[in-house]
């Protein structure tokens, strides 16, 4: 019998992975999602964004192949002025995949990279570090690294509970996982 907590139903969960995806959100850290780039493309636009806009500078981390975020270091003083970089970026890149990105933003009116893993896709690695990391990237790094720790701990408490586990089981826990 399947009951249903806060409109999900009760799911199997992967023993070795969690059904959820863990993400950072905020309006005034600079981000960009790179897809389907190359390592070097990504690179050559971070650091053509950090000198035009005096970024202090950059991580790029590597989501998947071909697939690359960056986040910068100088904290944007408003979302408008966020925005307006990444769509710098859309605009001389002609991407038309970080421009459906920067859309989602938008609408959402705040910008997220992920952080846990997805599916078949790892969690995100830092591949390349350019310039200064100890304002809006140490933010990310420490957050990122908080993240993790949780990631790890909800599955070891899969792991200590039934293959049947189920968000309310998981509620019971404290933990809120959303599928």
């Amino acid at each position: 019998m399947e009951k249903e907590a806060n409109g999900l139903k009760n799911q199997k969960l992967n023993t070795n992975k969690l059904k959820c995806v863990l993400g950072f959100s905020d309006e005034e850290t600079l981000k960009l999602d790179f897809d389907n780039v190359s390592f070097r493309t990504a690179k050559y636009w971070c650091q053509r964004a950090c000198r035009q806009f005096h970024l202090e500078g950059f991580i790029i981390l590597k989501s998947s192949p071909n697939h690359y975020h960056a986040v910068f270091n100088k904290p944007m003083l408003s979302w408008d002025d966020n925005m307006k970089y990444v769509a710098w970026v859309c605009l001389w890149t002609k991407y038309r995949r970080l421009t459906e990105w920067l859309i989602m933003q938008l609408i959402k009116k705040c910008s997220t990279l992920r952080i846990s893993p997805k599916g078949d896709k790892p969690m995100p690695r830092v591949v390349y570090r350019y310039g200064r990391q100890d304002k809006k990237i140490k933010e990310f790094l420490d957050f990122r690294n908080k993240i993790k720790r949780i990631y790890r701990n909800l599955l070891k408490l899969q792991s200590n509970t039934t293959k049947d586990m189920s968000v309310e089981t998981i509620k019971n826990h404290e933990c809120y996982v959303q599928t």
